[in-house]
């Protein structure tokens, strides 16, 4: 299962135009987060035969409720990744999607069409993917961009492997444990009270390689609860 996720989109001509390129490949779940204009009736123009991708679209206040029930989210960028790791490119994007359970789903999160993503919404994803593009002009149209990711996707939609025994944790669990963990953290002295991100994100980035599944991420938790509970 695969959710396009666009974050405070600025024109509805470019909803309409995402759902389309969506549906040329066979995508139907977007995700609308935070601030964006009235969809209707410009974006079911551009949609030109997808606007029932845009009336189903669903809504979210924040970008942890769109994403916190996927299993892998990317948060595309238009240079490199977080603190200058080399962002996936779509085609690789695609190839972890392949190794995803028919379950499991993919949430690829697109920023707002003039500054793109802040960097507090990339640090709540996975993993950063870039397309490269001439420096020329280096971004790309927020419809193009999504119909090259789409396009990649296409062809790892029959090609996932079935997992029945291991299934990575939701992204809604993962934040909870970040969010205990970097407080535990903090509270014990290891990370500087001034600036407890500069050593977390590398915690956190460690937590994304190791892949938990949900009962890894619930233990966890647990070993967090139990120490937080000791000092105090």
């Amino acid at each position: 299962m695969i959710r396009i996720v666009l974050v405070e989109p600025r024109e509805a001509g470019n909803v309409g135009a995402v759902a389309r390129a969506m549906k040329n490949f066979g995508l139907t779940d977007l995700a609308i987060v935070g601030r964006h204009p009235q969809l209707h009736p410009l974006a079911g123009w551009w949609a030109s035969g997808a606007d029932d991708l845009v009336a189903a679209a669903t809504f979210h206040e924040s970008l942890h409720a769109a994403i916190g029930d996927a299993h892998l989210t990317v948060a595309t960028t238009s240079g490199r990744g977080r603190d200058g790791e080399r962002g996936l490119t779509p085609a690789e994007v695609a190839s972890l999607y392949g190794e995803l359970g028919e379950s499991e789903r993919l949430a690829i999160v697109f920023g707002r069409e003039d500054h793109g993503l802040a960097r507090e919404e990339v640090e709540l994803c996975h993993r950063t993917a870039t397309i490269e593009t001439s420096t020329a002009l280096p971004t790309m149209n927020l419809a193009q961009s999504v119909a090259i990711f789409a396009y990649e996707l296409a062809g790892r939609s029959g090609g996932r492997i079935a997992k029945t025994s291991r299934s990575r944790a939701r992204a809604i669990l993962l934040e909870r444990v970040h969010e205990r963990l970097q407080a535990l953290l903090l509270e014990a002295g290891f990370l500087h009270q001034e600036n407890p991100d500069r050593i977390y994100r590398e915690i956190r980035r460690w937590l994304v390689r190791l892949e938990l599944d949900e009962r890894e991420a619930e233990i966890v938790l647990g070993i967090v609860r139990q120490l937080e509970w000791r000092i105090r």
